[in-house]
C-alpha cells in the first residue's frame, strides 16, 4: 500500500508552484483533492485512514461544504455507514439546503478536501449550529494549517503538509519573479483596489 502522500502525488493531486489561496495568501504548493477525487479506488483508500481515526466516535452524519467537501462527505459517510449532506454558498452565507434536514441530537463531522485556515469549515459550523446540530469535528484529505492556527475542532485527516504560506507582500516566490501565480482553488476572493 502506497502511503497517502504518494498517491496524491501519482494522480496530480500535490502540485508544486506558486498559487493563490483562498485565504488571499500566497504559497508554493497546493492539494488539489479533485484530481485525487476522480479515481474512487484511491480516494476510499485515503480517505480509509480518516475513517479509521473516527470510526468510534458517535457520528449520524457527515456534512461536506460545497464544492470541495461533497465527494469527501459522500465517500466518509459511505465508509461509516451514516448519511451525507452538505452546504453551500446562497447571498454569500454557507446554508444547508436542497432538504437537507439536521436538528438536536444529530452529531456532525464536517468533511473537507482541505483545511488551510478553517473558514470554510467554521462556517459551515456555524450554519448546523444554529439548526441544532452538534459538530464533534472535522475530516480532511489533507490538514495544511500552520501552527498558530487558532482551530476549535479536533482534525482528523488523511495527510498533514507544512506548507508554507505568506502575504502576498511578504511572498519570496513573487519576489523571485519566476513563477506565475495561478488561483486553483473554487472560492472567490473579495476584490481589491
Amino acid at each position: 500500500m502506497k502511503d497517502n502522500l504518494s498517491i496524491m502525488k501519482s494522480c496530480e493531486a500535490f502540485l508544486e508552484g506558486h498559487f493563490l489561496l483562498s485565504s488571499g495568501r500566497h504559497s508554493g504548493g497546493y492539494c488539489q483533492c479533485a484530481k485525487l477525487l476522480r479515481f474512487p479506488e484511491l480516494s476510499a483508500e485515503v480517505l480509509s485512514t480518516v475513517t479509521e481515526q473516527v470510526k468510534n466516535l458517535p457520528i449520524t452524519k457527515v456534512c461536506g461544504p460545497a464544492m470541495g467537501g461533497i465527494i469527501v462527505s459522500y465517500e466518509l459517510a459511505r465508509q461509516l455507514g451514516v448519511e451525507s449532506i452538505f452546504t453551500e454558498r446562497k447571498d454569500g452565507e454557507m446554508q444547508l439546503r436542497r432538504g437537507f434536514t439536521v436538528g438536536k441530537g444529530d452529531k456532525i463531522l464536517i468533511a473537507e478536501d482541505v483545511i488551510t485556515t478553517g473558514k470554510s469549515t467554521m462556517e459551515t459550523v456555524r450554519a448546523l449550529e444554529k439548526l441544532g446540530a452538534e459538530v464533534i469535528g472535522a475530516a480532511c484529505i489533507a490538514d495544511r494549517r500552520a501552527e498558530d492556527c487558532d482551530f476549535a475542532l479536533p482534525v482528523y485527516a488523511a495527510l498533514k503538509l507544512a506548507i508554507d504560506s505568506y502575504e502576498p507582500d511578504d511572498c519570496p516566490i513573487c519576489k523571485a519573479g519566476k513563477l506565475k501565480l495561478e488561483k486553483p482553488g473554487s472560492r472567490e476572493l473579495p476584490v481589491t483596489k
